[in-house]
């Protein structure tokens, strides 16, 4: 395999199968990999929010397109993969974004019963989400992210692809930014 990280491309293309936020269409597409239970996954995530916010405002909504895949890391997370899926449980019902940045913003608290507390706090439908997370009924969309990333090159979360290549710089805003502005062009 290539060690070269800066050659890493996106072997699974965005499309509307994915969450997102923004259109396909964008001029950017930042497909990000992440693990809830991972604070650098969290730290690149808010970092994301704000550069989003930052491109909109100089370039328009349609500027920036994030796209989340789950990446969650149960060897070293054993929380993650049951965040993800609540988080694909709270996707069933149309809130994947609202439970995605309640379970980053409370990363040291993700075992069941806090799962649950969030569940009922965003104001899902509580037998049908207990029912999915304990019949796991959203394993195999985890999987397909997992092996995708995979596929694609990605060993650790977080992981970025800016247009299609994996992002290889520093996770600090101006280098981010910068690569995304660059790949718009």
């Amino acid at each position: 395999m290539n060690d070269d990280r800066s050659h890493s491309s996106l072997l699974v293309p965005p499309s509307t199968e994915d969450w997102m936020q923004g259109v396909l269409s964008a001029r950017v597409v930042l497909v990000m990999y992440g693990d809830y239970q991972d604070s650098r996954s969290a730290d690149v995530y808010k970092l994301i929010k704000v550069i989003k916010r930052e491109l909109s405002a100089a370039f328009g909504e349609d500027y920036l397109c994030l796209i989340f895949r789950h990446f969650p890391q149960a060897q070293i997370h054993f929380h993650a993969q049951r965040a993800a899926q609540a988080t694909q449980a709270a996707a069933a019902q149309g809130q994947f974004w609202l439970m995605h940045d309640t379970l980053f913003a409370h990363q040291q608290k993700l075992e069941n019963g806090y799962l649950i507390e969030y569940a009922n706090d965003i104001g899902l439908d509580m037998p049908q989400f207990l029912k999915e997370l304990s019949k796991q009924v959203h394993v195999d969309r985890i999987n397909e992210d997992i092996e995708g990333g995979l596929q694609s090159g990605v060993m650790t979360a977080p992981a970025l692809f800016i247009n299609g290549i994996q992002y290889a710089g520093r996770w600090k805003m101006t280098e981010l930014m910068t690569a995304m502005i660059a790949a718009s062009h």
